[in-house]
């Protein structure tokens, strides 16, 4: 492979993945931050989402993943209110 030709591939690759940070990021417009008891143990989690519902629900989700230890009991947490919840435009 020729240098030009490896700095023209360089440059396609570079721009394709700053086109895919720069969609990526772009559709995160709301933040939200919560946190939750599961059956006697706390847990939180940020997460940042299109809108804000969204953006809870994974917040939601993140909280929960540590406090948990079945598909069961992820379920169920997901399911509770969040003992405190913040949310914010980006």
């Amino acid at each position: 492979m020729t240098p030009r030709a490896r700095n023209v591939s360089l440059l396609v690759v570079a721009g394709f993945v700053a086109y895919l940070l720069w969609s990526t990021l772009s559709s995160q417009r709301v933040e939200c931050a919560v946190a939750v008891e599961f059956q006697g143990r706390p847990g939180s989690g940020t997460a940042s989402g299109a809108s804000e519902e969204d953006a809870m629900r994974e917040a939601q989700t993140a909280a929960c993943g540590p406090i948990t230890g079945s598909m069961d009991d992820r379920i169920a947490c997901a399911r509770i209110r969040p003992v405190t919840r913040r949310c914010r435009t980006l």
